[in-house]
């Protein structure tokens, strides 16, 4: 087998410094979620690992986990794709195709047999045997079978590689699924979102690249790091969803100030996703900072959950929301009354403290 060469070895092709280097080892460590502590094993990693083959296959989907992907300001997708991975096979970013480009995936596939990274995106369908999506001249779920099986670990990207996506949608004509099932025995780790974070989608496979390993992973498969806390949990407008001020409407008064958008549909509270820390557009915005309420779009079922604008009955195991917020409302309110009576016993206490001086 022909020797590989690693992130080090191609900048050092490129005559790039060793600086820039250890700035790109930085930035990888603080986007795969890893403390600073770890940048040294980052850089030990990159110099001596080859670049892991990378093998993306695209199943009943609409290209836009790609198209997030390309969008990835840190680091750019163009420096992962040409420095840091090496992108065997993509529909989408390779100028091949047709028989030959066929013929390379077969060849990839056999030469780094148990080494090469799946990315995944799209359903496989299973109706009809899976007539509905073809790729390459045969049923789309042939092809993942073949490649997961031979894979070292399987990324899929996007909701409708994780639980099937639109296509899914009730009443699911093509059988659209998820890929896990399909995966045999690799690991699969999933990233939902339509589309995921850029961000997310170059810090798992970049985890996977460096390390050889499948990052933490939650009970429904996701990287903790990105998937461990929910929408509501880092939403700036939190403030105004425990102090009980939600807007009605979206051109009413508390939209415009800012209020929680809960009533308006947000799925916040029930979704897990790095948006509101993250952000999209190298940290520009995200949905909810726009004025629109989060649809839960990593949620497994949420094309189902219809209209997204009408609000969640529930808020978790806690009961009704306005039951919440009016609790909330109450205990922020006794705080503000507790705390202004100790302003003024501490103030009275300073004053006749002053006085006793004189």
């Amino acid at each position: 087998m022909d020797k590989r060469e690693s992130m080090w070895d191609v900048y050092l092709r490129k005559g790039m410094s060793r600086r820039s280097f250890v700035k790109a080892c930085v930035a990888l460590t603080s986007l795969m979620g890893l403390s600073t502590d770890q940048v040294s094993r980052v850089v030990e990693a990159a110099e001596k690992k080859p670049l892991p083959v990378v093998v993306w296959i695209h199943g009943h989907e609409c290209t836009g986990c790609d198209e997030s992907f390309i969008r990835s300001g840190a680091p750019l997708a163009s420096d992962l794709v040409l420095s840091q991975i090496a992108l065997e096979y993509d529909h989408l970013l390779s100028a091949a195709s047709g028989e030959p480009f066929e013929a390379h995936l077969e060849e990839t596939i056999n030469k780094y047999k148990g080494q090469y990274i799946l990315c995944v995106e799209g359903a496989v369908c299973t109706k009809d045997n899976g007539v509905y999506c073809m790729s390459g001249g045969k049923p789309f779920i042939e092809t993942l079978q073949h490649a997961a099986h031979n894979a070292a670990a399987v990324i899929a990207y996007g909701t409708c590689a994780v639980s099937g996506g639109i296509q899914a949608a009730k009443p699911n004509p093509t059988g659209s699924a998820g890929i896990a099932h399909f995966a045999g025995k690799t690991p699969v780790i999933n990233v939902p979102g339509c589309p995921p974070i850029p961000e997310v989608m170059t810090g798992v496979v970049m985890h996977v690249a460096l390390f050889g390993t499948v990052p933490p992973l939650d009970n429904e498969g996701r990287p903790k790091q990105f998937y461990g806390n929910r929408i509501h949990d880092t939403c700036y407008r939190r403030p105004f969803f425990d102090a009980g001020m939600f807007a009605e409407h979206f051109d009413d008064e508390g939209a415009k100030a800012g209020w929680c958008l809960y009533k308006l549909g947000c799925r916040g509270p029930e979704t897990y996703n790095s948006c509101g820390n993250l952000r999209w557009f190298q940290g520009m915005s995200y949905p909810i900072q726009s004025g629109a309420p989060c649809i839960g779009c990593s949620n497994a079922h949420f094309w189902d959950e219809d209209p997204m604008t009408t609000r969640m009955p529930e808020y978790g195991p806690l009961g009704n929301v306005d039951k919440i917020g009016a609790a909330m409302a109450v205990g922020t309110a006794a705080g503000v009354a507790v705390h202004g009576a100790m302003s003024v016993v501490q103030k009275q206490k300073r004053e006749a403290e002053g006085h006793n001086e004189e």
